[in-house]
């Protein structure tokens, strides 16, 4: 493999990289760093974990002058991202006297606007905050020289892409930009046609997208018996675990049973505070928490090298999410784990999911002994499921409408349909709440 050494970076970045531990560059630093040196756009199918934040930070530090104003911006869809990719940034330039802000919605606007004054070279940003600086002058593109796009398939998801469009046609024509997104729909492709000058690709294979490296395995059990099963996995493991759950409920109640355990674990979701949030990613990625339990919203802006076992305690409702969940296991060459529990009302995702995985995968139920007994009335839906599910959007609904991504239909939000949330791991597309406003999780469920 290339050393960093002979990439042409210069001393004080080089400096940066040895204090973190790095001696030789992962294949997608090695390929992209000298083309963005050259002067030339990337566009780059990465999966998670490939190590192409510091393959576009270390270009970019190396062309960037201190004190002379914005000249990098990296945009990010979500805050947990981008506060991970600033981080990242920030080591690479400990010796290099360059300044990074991150601003993103949720924090307060004072807060982003006093770390702005003190001065900055490089923005890391979500791109609805972004905008709201831009709209009030707190900042400017005017001296930008390299722009990147980070996980622009999932901005893509999020309904970002007007706003995206919007920015880069503030920003200067001579720049060096980079694209990096795990899946390359047509909206992505068009978007780099625009805005990218005869980029040059890096495109991995679907295969490099299965989870190869991670010892993958998944249980079929009734979603009653997930808690105790949970508890049987995680309690030989020496080092941190992600437990990822279909909704914000699903995610309250396996943090709370896993408290009653005596297990210290943090949770996040869609309706903490972002201080709360930042609090508990704070305790996870200090070590100060073992377990996080967390809906997808977090599962792009995680990346903790101590992750051993990521479990999916409900099965992900489109395929590319269980990527980049077990994504935050086996970073950087690593080993990991990834566990899925399989409801029985959740075959027909599953194996929507199997048919992409092309790396070994353990049937636990052979090996623990573990007999299935699948209702009739369940075999009997799996097949509408199976096929009825995808729509045209190129994501996978059960809302019935046209789907731009994770779930979500008619423009809605993750699993969403018509503004309300649609996702359930029994199937059937319907919330099943009580009357109280209590989640209907919890083991009650017979299957």
């Amino acid at each position: 493999m290339t050393k960093f050494k002979d990439l042409g970076l210069n001393d004080d970045i080089l400096k940066g990289i040895v204090d973190l531990g790095f001696d030789e560059a992962f294949p997608i630093q090695e390929a992209v760093i000298p083309v963005l040196l050259t002067g030339r756009d990337v566009v780059g199918q990465a999966h998670t974990g490939s190590g192409k934040t510091a393959a576009f930070a270390l270009a970019m530090l190396q062309e960037i002058q201190p004190r002379n104003g914005i000249q990098g911006l990296v945009m990010a869809p979500t805050r947990e991202l981008a506060i991970q990719i600033a981080g990242e940034i920030r080591k690479f330039a400990k010796y290099t006297k360059i300044k990074v802000v991150t601003v993103y919605g949720g924090q307060g606007m004072g807060i982003q606007l006093d770390a702005l004054h003190r001065g900055a070279e490089i923005i890391v940003a979500t791109p609805g905050r972004l905008i709201d600086h831009l709209k009030r002058g707190s900042i400017e593109l005017r001296d930008i020289t390299h722009i990147v796009l980070d996980e622009a398939d999932t901005m893509l998801d999020m309904g970002f892409v007007d706003d995206i469009s919007f920015i880069l046609d503030l920003a200067p024509e001579e720049r060096v930009m980079s694209l990096y997104s795990a899946t390359m729909p047509t909206e992505i492709l068009r978007l780099s046609e625009e805005y990218l000058n005869n980029p040059k690709q890096f495109l991995l294979d679907s295969d490099d997208l299965s989870g190869e490296g991670i010892d993958q395995s998944f249980l079929v059990i009734k979603d009653r018996d997930k808690f105790k099963y949970l508890i049987d996995f995680v309690k030989p493991i020496k080092g941190q675990v992600i437990v990822f759950c279909s909704t914000k409920y699903r995610t309250r109640d396996v943090a709370k049973f896993l408290h009653q355990e005596k297990y210290n674990a943090v949770a996040i979701e869609g309706d903490m505070s972002q201080h709360r949030r930042e609090q508990a990613m704070g305790k996870f990625r200090s070590g100060k928490a073992d377990i996080l339990v967390a809906t997808d919203v977090a599962s792009r802006g995680i990346d903790v090298p101590r992750v051993k076992l990521v479990v999916n305690y409900d099965v992900p409702n489109v395929e590319m999410a269980y990527f980049h969940r077990i994504g935050r296991t086996a970073r950087a060459g690593a080993e990991g784990r990834a566990i899925t529990f399989v409801s029985y009302s959740s075959l027909g995702d599953w194996n929507l999911i199997k048919r992409q995985i092309h790396a070994p995968l353990k049937d636990l139920n052979q090996e623990m002994g573990i007999q299935i007994s699948i209702p009739d009335p369940l075999k009997r839906q799996m097949p509408s499921r199976r096929y009825g599910g995808q729509s045209r959007g190129g994501g996978y609904s059960r809302g019935g409408g046209r789907s731009g991504g994770y779930g979500r239909s008619g423009g809605g939000g993750y699993g969403r349909s018509g503004g309300r949330n649609s996702r359930d791991d029994r199937g059937g597309g319907r919330r099943r709440d009580d009357d109280k406003g209590k989640n209907s999780y919890g083991g009650r469920s017979k299957w």
